[in-house]
């Protein structure tokens, strides 16, 4: 049976991280990782609690502070690495992403032969409910121009709902890896297609939270976008090979 990784970073989620543990449990076979950054609310606390239900599915790496998006998923990737699971994914603790849709990014990779599987607000239309017409304008041409400067084929370049082959993650020399913000993202999708992987989107409902405090931000954004250029640049002056 092949192991499967829920990767969620939390700062601030005490009213969403139960019920997004318990949900996924429920769906089937997964663990999950909490990365947490040292939250003044207690998600810690909730959490710790509900490994005494699940002490062989929940886990939690607590870190000193607010570290940036990036560092925290890649600490969730070389802990799933060392720890051999199959299939790893990357989950929002805040509902935004449906965990009822976890399967069928594991069914694009374990039966569709993807490498990584993204759960696109784009592919299909533009599926996001509940935002501002503003942010959502701005997410999605935002897509439209990182597709422009990078060439990625993916119609949600800033997409966090995804699942990564583990010999995916293995084959990233997550040192190279610049960005901490959702430029991360970007980044990550980019170097799967340029080290040559399969990558197939799925189409997802997105819905903004109904509780706690969103933690995107002017600047978090601007990286993001700002931030393409310099990847691009940079591309062309590296050798693409997988490190495994």
């Amino acid at each position: 049976m092949d192991r499967k990784l829920v990767i969620i970073p939390t700062y601030n989620e005490k009213e969403n991280v139960e019920n997004i543990i318990r949900t996924t449990f429920g769906l089937g076979d997964y663990h999950i990782l909490i990365i947490e950054d040292n939250s003044p609310d207690g998600t810690a606390e909730i959490v710790k609690k509900l490994i005494g239900e699940y002490p062989d599915r929940l886990h939690i790496i607590e870190r000193k502070g607010k570290l940036g998006l990036g560092t925290a998923y890649i600490t969730g990737f070389k802990w799933a690495l060392e720890n051999g699971y199959d299939y790893v994914f990357e989950m929002d603790a805040d509902f935004s992403h449906d965990p009822n849709d976890l399967q069928r990014l594991y069914n694009a990779c374990a039966e569709g032969g993807a490498d990584l599987a993204i759960g696109s607000r784009y592919c299909k239309g533009v599926n996001v409910l509940n935002w501002p017409m503003s942010r959502l304008l701005t997410s999605y041409y935002g897509s439209v121009y990182v597709r422009m400067v990078t060439g990625i084929p993916v119609r949600d370049t800033t997409a966090g709902f995804k699942c990564y082959k583990a010999a995916t993650l293995r084959a990233i020399d997550f040192s190279k890896i610049k960005h901490i913000g959702y430029g991360f993202q970007i980044e990550m999708k980019f170097n799967v297609w340029k080290l040559g992987f399969k990558i197939q989107e799925v189409s997802i409902i997105f819905k903004d939270r109904t509780l706690g405090t969103s933690k995107m931000s002017k600047g978090i954004f601007s990286e993001a976008i700002f931030g393409v250029i310099g990847l691009k640049i940079r591309s062309w002056f590296r050798k693409w090979e997988r490190v495994a």
